[in-house]
């Protein structure tokens, strides 16, 4: 009568057959696929945004620079919900620097249930669109990166959106010049709505 096989369980795991190592002596067992996580429909995570905003920004005035001094100032935003449920688009408006205006384009793809967020103004390279991050909303935080450039260099972009009630939202910039090792947050905005 052979051994037999000896079965080990971890705390939460229930072990239902033997272990089965997976070594480069036996390369035709594989570990079992992880289910895909199940997304959600989140074509309607941005209508908190629909309206009209009073905007606190605060914003590093060298990024990527080591620097620790911050500028603050005011701004207005309003959304607006685009044609068909495709997104939305803001209008950003400072006079921090006189006559700018940005604009947020945010459209939703059903297909990857995520967000792809786009930037146009009229001070840095007017007429071209920036870059989209992409991401998604889980448990009120928005998380959407992507890729860019800085200064010459390639950064990767993150924004992050933090919805605190009806009336209050946050939104944050960050920067990293090392593939998302480091993160620079560089401008903060702090939405009470109007």
């Amino acid at each position: 009568m052979s051994n037999p096989v000896p079965r080990f369980a971890l705390p939460g795991l229930l072990m239902v057959g033997p272990a089965i190592p997976v070594s480069a002596a036996n390369p035709d067992v594989q570990p079992e696929a992880k289910a895909a996580p199940v997304l959600r429909d989140g074509s309607r995570d941005f209508d908190f945004l629909h309206g009209r905003w009073t905007v606190h920004n605060r914003r590093l005035l060298k990024r990527l620079a080591g620097s620790k001094e911050w500028v603050e100032f005011e701004s207005t935003d309003e959304c607006q919900p685009l044609p068909g449920g495709i997104g939305n688009e803001g209008h950003y408006r400072t006079d921090h620097w006189p006559g700018y205006v940005g604009i947020s384009l945010r459209f939703y793809d059903p297909q990857h249930q995520c967000w792809n967020i786009h930037w146009i103004d009229n001070r840095n390279a007017p007429g071209q669109l920036q870059p989209a991050v992409s991401g998604r909303f889980i448990h009120g935080v928005g998380l959407f990166e992507g890729d860019d450039e800085f200064g010459g260099k390639p950064i990767r972009v993150r924004f992050t959106w933090k919805v605190v009630d009806a009336s209050h939202a946050q939104w944050e910039q960050a920067f990293s010049p090392d593939g998302g090792r480091t993160w620079e947050t560089n401008w903060t905005m702090e939405f009470i709505r109007r």
